[in-house]
């Protein structure tokens, strides 16, 4: 079984594979302050509450754009399963390209979103993922990572509104019945939910107007109106899917399966 992490500046995802299949995940907040042997202590409580003993794990993946998580998160696995964990960046030896100026600032979520997304879909695609920010990754049938969109992640946007206005009450993010809130919360679910929602849309729009033809993917006869696969990933993207023209389809792990694809590449089945 390979145990998988990605870490985001807000939450941690931990995905547990038994082959190509997801048998276990959990989100859990991704804390620089704790010790590897708290990170290690809590690794274990989860698998051991899902009844997956630590001893079947035969291969461990990270791909965090938390530096000071990385090394912690690193040695807490290698301390409990033995094993040298894989990290991935953009150094790793993936069949993917970083067409961008500064290959690497890249952060390992969006490599591997590229490596899921060409080896899954094989088709130009826009992932929209929705963490504490929502990117927009631009990713050609051929692996090639053409750069994006980095905007305020929903929950961030919306916790900034609550910040700086004090009459304002924190609110769930589920959409109202109506447009047109008829008390305060529903004015802020119907603000942050749909303003969001419209804002997902926009940009993608403006991504797809601007897509490169038939030199994105090296091919010279693909049709000109074939647009990109927009898909959504992270943790909100069920909610917004409902709510947005734009998108294709809700792949929610798609990240995780990323790091599932380049543990396999890297190190071998």
């Amino acid at each position: 079984m390979i145990l998988v992490f990605d870490v985001g500046n807000t939450e941690t995802t931990v995905g547990l594979y038994d082959g190509t299949t997801l048998d276990a995940h959990w989100r859990v907040m991704t804390d620089v302050n704790r010790t590897p042997d708290e990170v290690a202590l809590q690794l274990r409580a989860l698998l051991a509450a899902a009844g997956r003993p630590f001893e079947r794990v035969t291969g461990v993946a990270i791909g965090s754009v938390v530096p000071s998580m990385t090394g912690t998160l690193s040695e807490a696995c290698a301390s409990l399963t033995g094993l040298d964990p894989v990290e991935i960046d953009a150094r790793s030896p993936l069949p993917i390209r970083l067409d961008v100026e500064e290959p690497m600032t890249v952060g390992a979520d969006r490599i591997l979103n590229t490596l899921a997304a060409s080896r899954l879909f094989g088709v130009d695609t826009i992932v929209v993922d929705l963490g504490t920010a929502t990117t927009f990754d631009c990713i050609t049938a051929a692996g090639v990572f053409l750069g994006g969109v980095i905007a305020p992640g929903v929950r961030t946007s919306a916790e900034t509104l609550f910040r700086r206005t004090s009459k304002l009450p924190a609110t769930e993010l589920v959409a109202p019945d109506r447009v047109i809130g008829r008390r305060t919360e529903e004015c802020i679910r119907a603000g942050v939910v749909y303003g969001n929602a419209e804002s997902i849309d926009g940009i993608v729009r403006r991504i797809k107007a601007a897509w490169p033809a038939a030199a994105a993917t090296g091919s010279g006869d693909r049709a000109i109106d074939a647009a990109p696969l927009v898909v959504a990933t992270g943790g909100l993207a069920r909610t917004f899917q409902e709510h947005c023209r734009e998108i294709d389809r809700v792949e929610p792990h798609l990240t995780l399966e990323g790091l599932r694809l380049a543990h396999e590449l890297i190190v071998g089945p």
